[in-house]
């Protein structure tokens, strides 16, 4: 990949889960674990339409998807509490690594200039998590989580904390890049120039299309190419 560009984008601002870090499928194996601690029973029909949101609603603060399943502030944030622990046991057992060609191009955004900041849906303890086990502590500029920016996806705080962070100075200037529809519409809603969809996480061509995608790429390497190019 060039590491030269007249790029007008000097944000990258990506996702991780599904975008650049492959976790094996473990939101959903902690979200069932979670599930029973929220009160969702353990099968029947609310067990699978809850499991189908949590698809639906990738990328979105957990916090939030709990408190759509159970209606109930008391039983979300038990859920929350439940979910982040389970998937931290996870995290030490299952399949975490980078999507291919991820590191190579969070480094080839940087070296042309690029500011690249790293966001997710989980809380900051978790992302931490993940960047340790990931050996990634100092791999963006700018690593960020809803607790820092205010709301999670798909509001566009993540986004905009990160231009006002980095001291872009226009968000035509950012590009986003995520695997599921809030990721999308967060950056849509945060007025970034590209807002790209990738084809290696929890959403498909046609669900990212109908968010607004501006772009669909295969992975985060074409992404890269996108923005460099």
């Amino acid at each position: 990949m060039t590491t030269s560009t007249t790029s007008p984008t000097r944000l990258a601002v990506l996702d991780m889960a599904g975008t650049t870090v492959s976790d094996g499928g473990l939101v959903l194996s902690a979200f069932d674990v979670a599930a029973t601690t929220a009160g969702i029973p353990d099968d029947g029909p609310e067990r699978e339409h809850a499991r189908q949101y949590v698809i639906d609603t990738m990328g979105q603060s957990k916090i939030t998807v709990f408190r759509a399943l159970t209606d109930d502030e008391d039983r979300a944030q038990a859920g929350n509490r439940a979910f982040e622990a389970a998937y931290d046991d996870l995290i030490g057992t299952g399949d975490i690594h980078p999507i291919d060609g991820a590191a190579e191009t969070i480094a080839a955004l940087r070296d042309s200039g690029i500011k690249v900041a790293l966001t997710t849906g989980f809380s900051r303890a978790t992302q931490h998590r993940l960047l340790d086990v990931l050996g990634w502590s100092d791999i963006a500029d700018l690593t960020l989580s809803p607790e820092e920016a205010g709301r999670g996806r798909p509001y566009p705080d993540l986004v905009l904390r990160a231009v006002l962070d980095l001291e872009i100075d226009d968000v035509r200037a950012v590009a986003v890049v995520g695997d599921t529809s809030s990721d999308v519409l967060s950056g849509l809603r945060a007025g970034a120039r590209i807002v790209a969809g990738t084809l290696t996480g929890a959403h498909d061509r046609h669900q990212l299309a109908v968010a607004g995608a501006t772009h669909i790429v295969d992975s985060i390497s074409d992404f890269g190419h996108l923005v460099l190019s």
